[in-house]
């Protein structure tokens, strides 16, 4: 099984990141706008991600930690197909006003991480600028 991890500081604030994350069902949307396109609940705890190069990913809730700012999920289906997948994110502080974002995902098969390692790296960019845009105007 590969496993990706990646981390991030943005400044701003955990509980802004978390109020980002924390909503499984528009998280995506909000993370990375433009890199995803739509997210929806097909069940309470099943949100269906599509992103703008026509991929769709059937994500599961597995946890979500208010307390210690954490979420963790499973892709099950639609266009990606892993025979295995987990991934979290969590929200750390780091100073003040600042935060340490950790994503991990753990799949299978193997040749699969790199496209994910990709696509957590673009998102990621993304959701920094979001975030610290966001933060900068608000001031």
């Amino acid at each position: 099984m590969a496993s990706v991890l990646k981390e991030i500081l943005i400044e701003a604030d955990p509980s802004d990141v978390w109020a980002v994350i924390g909503e499984f069902a528009s998280a995506p949307l909000r993370m990375a706008p433009g890199f995803v396109t739509a997210t929806r609940l097909d069940e309470p705890t099943v949100r269906v991600v599509t992103f703008a190069d026509g991929t769709v990913a059937r994500e599961r809730l597995v946890a979500l930690d208010n307390e210690a700012r954490r979420l963790a999920y499973s892709v099950v289906g639609d266009t990606l197909r892993p025979t295995h997948n987990n991934a979290s994110m969590q929200v750390f502080a780091h100073g003040a006003g600042h935060s340490r974002f950790v994503w991990i995902h753990d799949v299978q098969p193997d040749d699969l991480a790199t496209s994910i390692a990709a696509a957590m790296d673009h998102g990621l960019g993304l959701f920094k600028h979001t975030l610290e845009t966001g933060v900068r105007s608000s001031r």
